[in-house]
């Protein structure tokens, strides 16, 4: 039986890593894989997060199931979180997931059960899990153009234009913010815009929302899109508490459902249920525990808030020192979109012979695509980075 499994494509994040891995050369830079990290290189744990687990640790009895859509003390926290009062609070159900991945999974098995003609419509470029995802499951897709190479900014008429080919039914999903892999968002306006076309040609919003709090805090980065769902009567959004909880290996997430009535969403929540137990049967406790002994302590939770800005603070000084960088280094204004962009990306529209002299030749490593991860910038680095990338392009 084994012997006819087909070889599956390498991931090319995973494949980036091992090269750096095996590179001797000293001042090697790692901007490829998506991680938050610190100043000293490392992925922290959050001060608010460690409290929180010693407050699990003493107080844990037991560690029996606790259900099939996870705490729900967790789901309500982070129905507070993603969606303020945007959405009565009675229109949603939820399930905790294994991570943001596993609440898109969970959604996208939710959209074939639900309708299998549905078509999946996500923005060209996207994150690669979506369309790899959705593929597996056997989920038509479309594309709408989003990113202008060009400018490297939000293409937003081919978005409208290519998104009125939608037929109604049809599924359209959004990044809430910080824009994975570009870092180019939509503004409030235009969030509007996109509203007015979803209710006008009766499609479903599927919301990937992976880095609140990133990009301008954790109020102003969920703006458009609480306009968005607080105007549909149905959508969904999968949240991740990897980067703003810094929790990646503890796999949190959550799945929320938004339905017009009472009878819609207890038939959401009665098939995110069926799909937890089909899939993993019960989700993992012990980083949504943290989360929900966190967001519901007012102290921890003030905590928590302060270290979240301090991390976004933090990228958005990187942004406008790398784009300062290589202003001066390529004596041009050609990145300073650099500094605009939110989140932990940006895609700096190098090609791709420039991508491969940057890590054969000054061992500064970043996805082939030229996304970088700001997070992952050095700060003593900037200099040499931005001479770097002037030196391949000259």
């Amino acid at each position: 039986m084994l012997e006819l499994l087909k070889p599956q494509p390498a991931d090319k994040i995973i494949a980036l890593m091992g090269l750096y891995a095996a590179d001797p050369r000293d001042g090697k830079i790692d901007l490829g894989v998506g991680v938050y990290k610190d100043a000293n290189g490392k992925t922290p744990i959050m001060r608010a997060v460690k409290a929180a687990e010693a407050r699990l640790h003493e107080a844990q009895t037991s560690k029996s199931y606790v259900g099939l859509l996870g705490d729900l003390s967790f789901v309500d926290a982070m129905r507070n979180l993603v969606l303020g009062t945007s959405v009565a609070a009675d229109r949603v159900t939820g399930a905790q997931t294994p991570g943001g991945t596993g609440a898109i999974r969970q959604l996208a098995e939710l959209v074939k059960l639900a309708n299998p003609q549905a078509t999946v419509w996500l923005s060209d470029p996207t994150w690669p899990n979506h369309p790899a995802i959705l593929k597996h499951l056997d989920i038509p897709t479309q594309s709408y153009r989003y990113f202008d190479a060009a400018t490297c900014e939000v293409n937003f008429d081919a978005m409208m234009e290519d998104l009125e080919q939608a037929q109604a039914g049809d599924v359209v999903l959004l990044h809430g913010c910080c824009h994975n892999p570009t870092g180019a968002n939509l503004d409030l306006l235009q969030w509007r815009a996109v509203t007015d076309l979803v209710l006008r040609k009766g499609l479903i919003p599927f919301v990937d929302l992976a880095y609140q709090g990133f990009g301008d805090g954790l109020e102003d980065d969920v703006q458009g899109m609480r306009h968005l769902l607080g105007a549909v009567p149905q959508a969904m959004v999968a949240a991740s508490c990897s980067k703003n909880f810094g929790l990646y290996r503890d796999r949190v997430g959550v799945a929320l459902v938004i339905a017009p009535d009472e009878k819609t969403r207890d038939l959401a929540k009665g098939a995110l249920s069926s799909l937890n137990r089909l899939n993993y049967s019960f989700p993992p406790d012990h980083g949504a525990a943290l989360v929900s002994i966190l967001m519901n302590d007012a102290d921890l939770r003030a905590d928590w808030q302060a270290e979240l800005e301090e991390m976004r603070t933090g990228m958005l000084d990187l942004r406008t020192g790398l784009a300062e960088e290589l202003r001066r280094a390529t004596n041009s204004d050609r990145f300073d979109f650099v500094a605009n962009h939110r989140g932990m990306f940006s895609r700096l529209g190098l090609p791709p012979e420039a991508v491969e002299k940057l890590r054969d030749e000054h061992a500064i490593y970043m996805v082939g695509d030229s996304r970088i991860n700001i997070a992952g910038l050095p700060k003593d680095g900037l200099t040499r980075l931005a001479q770097a990338v002037a030196a391949v392009l000259s």
